[in-house]
């Protein structure tokens, strides 16, 4: 590889990580909907007509948050000793449910994002949740654990999903009347309740 081919592959990806890190920074202020392609290069220093090399537009933009983001916790999971895949065990849905919450809450601009993009174009949301689907078949394994395996697994890793994401939109987002709830507190609750729904056992 020539010099000058290195050179310009090494400006292509810094210009490339410059405009995720100003879409983060520009969707924490704004919120997704509200920006535009103008604010993401401006705070990114970068022209307008570069965005367009990396990127078809801002959901794709959007997409490509969304692959780091997963690649990054995928990363931390493969790191921490703690980790432990049975579910039967409540330590391990605390596990998984605190990753879940510090991520959450690490990454909220992102998280917004991509609430706010999948309510507004149906079709996005749902290449968003095909990114997200592969963690789902690693989660479904946790399942297996228990002491009554469900026939569609899937069925009770979506509810979990769920669960664990409207709880935290709802308390870290816009909580009802201002109020904030401790982060072990929000943990040890949904940990409880999915522990409970899972292992038939408090």
């Amino acid at each position: 590889m020539s010099r000058v081919t290195s050179t310009r592959k090494e400006q292509a990806a810094g210009t490339e990580a410059a405009l995720k890190q100003a879409a983060r920074e520009v969707f924490a202020e704004r919120g997704y909907l509200n920006t535009k392609i103008t604010d993401i290069t401006a705070a990114a220093g970068r022209a307008t007509g570069s965005f367009y090399n990396h990127f078809a537009g801002k959901e794709e933009l959007l997409e490509a948050l969304l692959v780091d983001l997963l690649a990054t916790a995928d990363l931390a999971v493969l790191g921490d000793l703690a980790h432990d895949e049975d579910f039967s065990k409540i330590s391990s849905v605390r596990w998984h449910v605190a990753a879940f919450w510090n991520f959450y809450k690490a990454h909220l601009p992102e998280m917004i994002a991509i609430k706010q993009a999948a309510m507004v174009d149906p079709e996005l949301g749902q290449r968003l949740q095909r990114i997200m689907a592969d963690d789902d078949t690693h989660m479904i394994r946790h399942l297996s654990y228990l002491p009554q395996p469900q026939p569609d697994p899937l069925l009770q890793i979506s509810a979990m999903n769920s669960l664990l994401e409207g709880f935290a939109y709802t308390w870290l987002v816009n909580p009802p009347s201002g109020r904030t709830i401790p982060d072990e507190e929000a943990i040890d609750l949904l940990t409880n309740l999915l522990h409970h729904g899972f292992a038939g056992r408090a």
